[in-house]
């Protein structure tokens, strides 16, 4: 299987894989480094520094820039914009162009702008017509400008969920070893009490408790897995949603009572996102602080799971 180049493009680069098609209009530049079975359409534009992987779309109208990297199977669509200068001057070329890495099967929507510098995790979708002015974790969806977090692929269902949206808690998680907890709840007209016996309720006894709160509604906290850590989610005040994923499943669930706790085991990816102006979130853990329990880049994350 060869290179097919249309009579129309231009193809100054060696370094392009079997299988891959260039039509008409596209143009790469010499140095540029191409995978294999990849599509770069109509008037697509590749400069001498950029690097694609293999099986990569690249629909009409999109340049890649020098220090653009396309890891495998990622997907551009149409008249999406690439940038590598944070602060471009005419005829002043800076000495390295800022890196922006779209990792393995990431998407990017139609005319989305990334700018310079962010890291697009795999498996990430954005939306049509996002500007991309941070990193976007593995698998997140994002869209609006400036982006911001609206759902997770593959985490009760791929559609991005309006800000407004209740998340269905579901009785069982779908990710092993995750579970929600009910926990005894009382009333009378002085209130509510909700309890928690940690020996009768927690597969752990907690030596560590921390809050978070105050967080704008578009911040997204944790994206993080513990080597050896148990912890227990609690929102003791307002909403918000919580993202576990094992490396195998990924599901969503949404905390909006004292009376419901969640439990991570050790090896499951979370992230916390969608809070409400008002949330408190109270997390229990079983050992003490200690950085090196911490997966801390979701690739990381994936390796131990496999070497488990």
């Amino acid at each position: 299987m060869t290179v097919f180049v249309h009579p129309q493009a231009l193809c100054e680069s060696d370094a392009v894989g079997e299988g891959t098609r260039v039509w008409a209009f596209a143009h790469v530049l010499p140095g540029a480094r191409v995978g294999r079975d990849c599509n770069l359409c109509d008037g697509v534009f590749v400069e001498g520094g950029a690097l694609i992987g293999d099986r990569v779309t690249i629909k009409c109208g999109v340049q890649v820039w020098d220090g653009v990297q396309l890891h495998d199977d990622v997907f551009v669509g149409p008249n999406a914009t690439f940038s590598n200068d944070p602060f471009p001057r005419s005829r002043q070329r800076p000495a390295r162009f800022t890196p922006t890495v779209v990792e393995r099967g990431a998407s990017i929507g139609a005319n989305a702008t990334v700018l310079p510098g962010v890291v697009i995790g795999s498996g990430a979708m954005v939306g049509a017509g996002a500007v991309v002015t941070r990193s976007v974790p593995a698998n997140a969806i994002v869209i609006g400008n400036p982006a911001r977090i609206v759902g997770y692929v593959g985490a009760g269902g791929d559609a991005p969920l309006a800000a407004s949206d209740p998340v269905p808690v579901p009785a069982a998680s779908r990710v092993a070893g995750v579970r929600l907890i009910a926990l005894p709840q009382f009333e009378d007209m002085r209130g509510r009490l909700a309890v928690m016996e940690f020996a009768d309720h927690l597969p752990f006894v907690p030596q560590r408790c921390f809050f978070v709160h105050a967080v704008p509604s578009r911040e997204v906290r944790g994206e993080h897995a513990h080597r050896h850590c148990e912890q227990a989610l609690i929102c003791l005040h307002g909403s918000l949603s919580v993202l576990v994923d094992d490396g195998r499943q990924r599901d969503e669930h949404r905390l909006d009572s004292p009376a419901l706790a969640l439990y991570l085991p050790p090896l499951v990816w979370g992230a916390q996102y969608r809070y409400s102006e008002d949330a408190v979130l109270m997390v229990l853990a079983s050992l003490p602080y200690d950085a090196d329990d911490y997966l801390r880049s979701y690739p990381e994350f994936l390796a131990a799971v496999q070497g488990r």
